[in-house]
């Protein structure tokens, strides 16, 4: 497993931690009354929940990533072409013309 998926999965593990700690929070500052308890609770499992879905993301990210780098190293002509008429595309878009 590389060194990168094995902190992604101790991201989302900790996110998950994070929110369960926050869920017991929340319930005991509902059952003593204390509201402080119950709105740090309810912030630690917004954070954990944000953890989980960073860790989401960057799995599809990465998949992604891997696709393209995929697609590249089978096709490199076709991958230069691509390139080359998106320069030209982003050229002609955003590089201003002289009038004259």
């Amino acid at each position: 497993m590389s060194e990168d998926k094995a902190k992604n999965i101790e991201t989302k593990g900790e996110g998950m931690v994070d929110e369960g700690i926050g869920r017991l929070k929340d319930a005991a500052g509902g059952l003593t009354g204390n509201v402080g308890m119950q709105a740090e609770g309810k912030i630690d499992q917004l954070s954990g929940m944000a953890r989980q879905e960073f860790a989401d993301l960057y799995d599809e990210g990465e998949g992604k990533l891997e696709r393209a780098v995929t697609f590249v190293r089978e096709r490199p002509l076709f991958s230069l072409g691509i390139a080359a008429v998106l320069g030209t595309i982003m050229g002609l878009i955003f590089i201003p013309r002289r009038k004259g």
